[in-house]
This record gives structure tokens, sequence and C-alpha cells, in this order.
């Protein structure tokens, strides 16, 4: 019986302690069961964008546009259109090695319309050191980023893959509901409207840029940019923009990225997000009590 015990606390002990180990790159979510990056038609960079910034370096490909960040400027592209809902995404592929301090961001945003009091929906690529990932922050301002009062509500990830080896679709899902990220269609974040205080209502603009964010970017600033390993580069492809322009009817309605038209998940589509935030998440706001909540009261609405 003793010996009975022994194996069964031993075989206990294996089990805990190799749930405990994090997934590594390569251990990909469940499947969302849904894919709606399949929903929308892909359009070329001057169907629907334009240079915003550093023309001079930015590149325009059969099917790709580059843009990259040197001692002398970075660059940025935006959408032709204003939106007020809608799914807006891309395929992005990154630079290897040391890119500490650089940001690659594909984002929503109305602040050239409303500087100092605008709102912005972020994914943003914090570049990194050799041999560490990168990270993914997503993140939600609502009326004030910039104005002294900047209140982030910021999710952060590694992924499931190196993003530096081949293109993956990364996208935007923003009704008058709900925001929801994606990474080759698997939900990452859900960020549902609590109230009108904390929610994003006013058209916006889709944007791409790269460029030098020293000072937090990379753990906090710790890392700088470093030009010694100059250009740093970040492609972009496969644009899909789909939804309501500013200037669409008013009972315009983005197409659903679940199969529910009302919007929202469906169970798998939770699950594969569930597992993602479980697995790969590294630093949510809400868990953060170092922060005050009272400025972010959907914490509270969990």
């Amino acid at each position: 019986m003793a010996h009975l015990n022994f194996f069964f606390f031993f075989f206990f002990f294996l089990f805990v302690m190799v749930m405990r180990i994090p997934p590594s790159i390569g251990s990909w979510p469940p499947s969302p069961g849904y894919y709606p990056s399949t929903k929308f038609r892909s359009m070329r960079f001057n169907q629907g964008f334009r240079n915003l910034w550093g023309p001079q370096h930015q590149r325009l490909d059969q099917h790709a546009l580059t843009i990259w960040l040197d001692t002398t400027s970075g660059s940025g592209f935006k959408s032709v259109l204003p939106y007020r809902s809608g799914y807006f995404g891309a395929s992005i592929k990154l630079q290897a090695g040391y890119t500490a301090g650089v940001i690659t961001a594909f984002y929503l945003s109305n602040s050239e319309a409303h500087p100092g009091y605008h709102d912005e929906v972020d994914i943003e690529f914090l570049g990194t050191t050799f041999g560490k990932p990168y990270v993914l922050q997503t993140n939600v301002y609502i009326r004030g980023s910039g104005d002294g009062k900047i209140i982030g509500r910021e999710m952060k990830f590694h992924l499931w893959f190196d993003p530096t080896k081949e293109f993956h679709h990364y996208a935007i899902f923003w009704s008058p509901q709900e925001i929801i990220f994606l990474v080759d269609d698997v939900p990452i974040r859900r960020y549902a409207r609590k109230s009108a205080d904390t929610f994003p209502v006013r058209p916006m603009w889709v944007y791409g840029s790269i460029w030098d964010a020293s000072s937090w970017a990379t753990e906090a600033g710790k890392y700088k940019a470093d030009y010694r390993y100059q250009p740093f580069v970040a492609q972009y492809t496969n644009f899909k923009t789909s939804g309501c322009s500013a200037y669409a009817p008013l009972w315009c309605r983005p197409e659903s990225v679940s199969p529910y038209r009302s919007g929202g998940l469906t169970q798998q589509q939770y699950w594969a997000m569930s597992w993602v935030q479980k697995n790969y998440m590294i630093y949510d706001y809400c868990k953060d009590w170092s922060r005050d909540h009272s400025l972010t009261p959907e914490c509270w609405w969990h």
C-alpha cells in the first residue's frame, strides 16, 4: 500500500509540474472554428490608403508595402476614409534581430481630427533584444490621450509563432457594442462597451507606422533603439478594410467576426481566446493593482 501511495503521489506531482510549464513557440491555440478574415475582400494599398509621413521610407511592391526606420525618419500611412465601425486587418511581417525601442503599429485613431482629446485602438509590436520574443500590445484610448490625462487600457501578449519568419494576419473589429483583436483569426481580446464613457464612438481612420519609441517600448525604456542595426523594416500586405465609413447611412452595421449577426463570439472562439490569455498574455491593465482603477471602471464590470 505504501508503494502504491508513493507512485500515486509521484505521478500526481509530475502531472502538476507538466501543467505548470507554459507552452513555447509552436504550441498553437485551439481552433476558433470561424475565420472572419476569409469573409472580407483584400485590397491593394493604393485602393484605400495613402502615405502620411516619411514617403522616402516607404516602398510599394507588387503586393506588399515596406516601411522602415533609420536615423533620418520613420514612416506612416493612413486610410483615405474615416470609419465609425468595421473590420480592419493586414498581414504583417516584422524584422528579426535587435529591434529594441522600435514600434511597428497598425491602429485606428482620430488624433488629427481631435488633437489632445482623441480616441485610439492599437495593435503595436514592441521591439526586442536578441533572443527575446516580440510583445504584441493591444490598447484602447477614449477621449483624452495626449492631454496629460493618458489612460491606457493595455493588454500585452507574446505570440505562439515567430512573427519575423512569415506574414501573419492581425485585425481589429470595432462595432457599436465591442472591440475584438484577432491574430490569424484567433480572438485574443474582447473589449465590450460597458458605458458611453469607456468606449470610442467617434469616427476613426486606419493607420500603420514604424517609429522610435525608445523611451518606453522595450522593458519600460531599458533598451533603446540601436541604429547600428538600421534600417528597421516592416512589411504589410493583404489589407482588409470593410465596414461603415463616416459617410455611410446610419443604418449601416459591420459584418460580425462570428456567425452571430448581432456580434459577440461563439463558445469555441471564447475557448480559443481564453487559451491565448491563459498561456500567452503577459500583462492585463485590469490586474495591475498599482493603477487607479477609478479611471478604468470597466475593470470592475468584468
